[in-house]
Parts: structure tokens; sequence; C-alpha cells
């Protein structure tokens, strides 16, 4: 018999062979996807998490699925096709456009703003450089933290230029490059540069260099009077019931976020990033890097960049991250380079602890222990304070906020506060917010909120003291930065 040559032989033990290894990873593929599932659904179960998810591994995707309603008056369920409003995701955008056009030649990073807009006040905007906008080191203020923005000029449509007015006259927070304070404000101001540039407005500049190369063809600049097949719909919840989101004029997020998007269209960005489809290796570089160190993360442009270990005791790996919030929605993309591995959470009743989901699908990834959610706390309160009042109320989260059968957080119980001082019930949204300081003191935000509650009250003493303490915690406060320079200018 003639004996197999030793190519022959090869391939026959690649033939046996393989199919072996396809096996095992289809399997543990498999298994991932059933634990991740499982995961999500429990969090849909206790009413956390409302949305769109795709997770992606070496490449691949693993899983991508809805859960809950897209919308909940006709019973629609959300789909991975779901389009959904992802808030502040847009940032990484924008930053895109202005490194194409920057590695077009077509303006510079370091110059004043005011080489591009120049009606913009030379006494600020001459401080002011792209990159400074990019990193949030700017030190224009966040024109959504202006007291009473959303209450009294969130359903006024806005031109570009209209919009700039809102705070371009204000003083800067910090001189620029000295501090870091999140601006929406600041990509506001990339969004006009890219006009001024392009001569196009910032929604055809985005379709014509992003979304029509990639065929992202379910992603688009959001107009609420438009008819958008598969837009959900945004809701916040209120204790165990849901309400539609209040109405926002999508001209107000602008280049800051205003984009809709699906979780299949984010995962060809993904890719697209991954290969340099955009930008050269050089810019994206610049793009990604540690530009302003934050604690564990650090801001890139449109990005926040850094290592998690997502359980493991040695290793870690690098990860760029952005969340969004916008009226009745809540998003969050996590990319992981080294290994091809995504992770996009894109929900619609409000904000949700997207960052708790993403790190237990994470260790699920990495073959780490993770836990699933738990009832909340919060919801078992606001159920009996809708039925039986404040003391009822009080008394049941004394008795249950320290359980381990159930989960107390930190954003829900904030949620809570500020529904009652929406409805003017002050001193019960200030308890509700103590309850929080004294659940999560080393937050900033919970004392951002209770000085809130007392500056409504007419307290400015406590309002200036909380406001403080949350600056203290949370230097990047821009917001509590702006009021306290507000509130003791009055007092003096």
């Amino acid at each position: 018999m003639k004996s197999f040559s030793s190519s022959s032989a090869r391939a026959l033990y690649l033939f046996l062979v393989l199919p072996s290894f396809l096996f095992i990873a289809f399997a543990q593929t498999s298994e991932e996807s059933e634990k991740i599932d499982e995961l999500m659904s429990k969090y849909t179960q206790y009413k956390q998490f409302n949305g769109s998810l795709l997770v992606a591994k070496e490449g691949e995707v693993i899983l991508k699925k809805g859960y809950g309603m897209a919308n909940m008056e006709w019973d629609i369920p959300n789909s991975p096709k779901t389009k959904h409003r992802v808030g502040s995701i847009t940032k990484q955008f924008t930053a895109m456009l202005i490194m194409q056009l920057k590695e077009e030649g077509k303006l510079q990073l370091d110059v004043p703003i005011t080489t591009y807009l120049e009606e913009y006040p030379k006494s600020t905007g001459d401080k002011v450089t792209i990159h400074h906008l990019l990193t949030h080191t700017s030190g224009v203020p966040n024109y959504t933290s202006f007291p009473g923005f959303f209450e009294n000029r969130s359903r006024d449509p806005y031109t570009v230029r209209e919009l700039t007015r809102t705070f371009s006259d204000s003083s800067l927070v910090f001189e620029p490059g000295t501090n870091f304070a999140y601006s929406n404000s600041g990509y506001i101001l990339l969004g006009a540069i890219i006009e001024e540039v392009t001569g196009k407005t910032y929604e055809e500049a985005l379709k014509e260099r992003i979304l029509k190369p990639l065929a992202m063809n379910d992603t688009g600049y959001d107009h609420f009077e438009e008819i958008i097949k598969n837009r959900s719909t945004g809701y916040e919840q209120k204790g165990n019931n849901f309400t539609n989101s209040k109405y926002l004029d999508m001209s107000i997020p602008y280049a800051a976020g205003s984009i809709y998007s699906t979780v299949e269209d984010l995962f060809k960005w993904h890719k697209a990033l991954l290969n340099d489809e955009l930008i050269s290796p050089a810019s994206k570089k610049i793009m990604f890097q540690a530009h302003k160190p934050l604690g564990p993360q650090s801001a890139a442009y449109g990005w926040f960049v850094g290592s998690q270990k997502f359980g493991m005791e040695k290793d870690s790996v690098f990860t760029t991250v952005h969340s969004g919030g916008i009226n009745g929605y809540s998003s969050l993309i996590t990319r992981i380079p080294s290994d091809d591995a995504l992770i996009v959470l894109l929900n619609n009743t409000g904000g949700k602890a997207l960052n708790d989901m993403t790190e237990a699908i994470g260790r699920i990834l990495y073959d780490q222990d993770y836990e699933f959610p738990k009832p909340s706390v919060v919801l078992e309160v606001r159920r009996e304070y809708q039925e039986m009042g404040l003391e009822a109320a009080r008394e049941l989260y004394s008795e249950i906020k320290d359980s381990e059968d159930y989960e107390l957080n930190e954003y829900e119980l904030n949620s809570f506060g500020y529904d009652l001082l929406r409805s003017n019930k002050i001193d019960e949204a200030i308890e509700i917010f103590k309850w929080n300081v004294d659940a999560f003191p080393e937050s900033g935000n919970v004392y951002d909120s209770l000085g809130e509650a007392y500056l409504k009250k007419g307290n400015i003493e406590l309002a200036i003291k909380n406001y403080r303490k949350s600056v203290e915690l949370d230097p990047a406060n821009s917001h509590a930065l702006q009021v306290i320079n507000d509130l003791e200018k009055q007092v003096k």
C-alpha cells in the first residue's frame, strides 16, 4: 500500500484535529452566550435593564439580543435592530470628524478656537484650543448644568449659533489645560468648528465621512419630528412603573449627544476603529492617547481609556469606554482592542447601572466569578412610599438597606430624591438625599444632589457646604463649581 506523504499526513491530521478545536471554541462561545443571556434576563426581570445588547469576542459576535420593550404601549419588543438614542457616545464620532480634518490639514489641534470661530469672544476663546475641547480641559462651562436650563429651555429648537451663545459669554471655570471638567459645551464648539471648516452641517459631515463609508445605515442624527423606522421610545422609571420621558429638542445635544444607533451598527464602528478604516494608525494613536489622567482612567479624544481587571488577580486589559445619558435613555460602549472584544448596552428606560452589567459580562468573557443582580432596595421602598407614605418607607429602608437579599443602588436612590424634588416635596427629597450620603459617602454626586435640594429650600449655607464637599470628592464637577461661584457672589 502506498504510504501517505508528509503533506498528506499533515492534511489528514488537520482534518481530524481542527473540528475538535472548533467544537471547543463553539462550546465556550455558546456557554458564554448562555451565561450573559441569563445574567441580562435577570437584570430585565428586576427592571434594571430594558434595551439592546451586543457582546463580541475575538472579532465574532457571541450574543446580540433585545430585552424588554422598545414601545410599551404597543408591546413592541427591543431587538438588536432597535434604534436608541445614545447620548454622549455621540462625542466619539465628533472627535473622529475632528481627527479626519486634522489629518487632511484643514485644522490644527493646538491653535485658539477663535481661528475657526471668529464670532466667539476672544477674551476666553483665544485661550482655548481644540485639544482642550476634546479632552474636557477647556474650562468652558457646561451649558446643560446651568440652573434651570432643562426645566426652562430644553423644549425650544436652537441654531448652532444660538446654542453657542447660551454659554459663550460666561467666564471660564478654570484656566484651560489646568484641570478637567466634563463639558458638553466643548463638543458643541467642536461641532461648530466642523461646520465652519467643511462648509456642511454637522449631520451632513457625519453622514458623508463616517456613516456612509461604514454602511452604518441604522445610525443618524435624531430629529424628533421625523418618522424613523425601529426607533425606540424613551421612558423614565417611577418606582415600579414607567412614564414617557420628558421632551427634549434634539438640536440641544447637537454634536455632544444627538445621535441614534443600534448595537449592530456600533459593532461596525468598533471594527472600523480596530482596522484603521477612517484615519491613519498615527492619528488613531493620538485619538486614544491618555491625554489627561483621571485616576483609573484617562481622558482621550471622545473616549476614556485605561485598564480594567474584570476580576483577574494579576492581568488587566486596556479598554476604551464611554457612556451616554439623555432623556429616557442610557448607554455604554466598552471596547477591548487587544482581544477584538466589544460590550454595548443601549437602554431605553433612563439611567441604569450599566457599569455593573458590563463588569459582570467582562468577568464572563475572561472566565472569572461574577454576581447576579438582586432585587432593588429602592424599588421596594418607593412602592411602600406610594402606598403608605414616608414614615413606612423610612422603616422599610432601615430594615432592608443592608440585607444581602437586596441591592442598594446610588443612582436609583438619587432618582427617587429628584422625583420628590420635582414634585416640590423638598423636605422629603432632602431626607432621601441624606440616605444616599450616608450610604455612599465617597460619591461626589450625592452631595451635589443634596446641595441642590438645600438650594431649592433656600438654605444657601448648607447648599454651599454640600456643593463644596461634592467638588472635594469630584474635582471635575463643573456644575458644582459654577453654582458655588454664583452663590458666593450672592452671599457677598
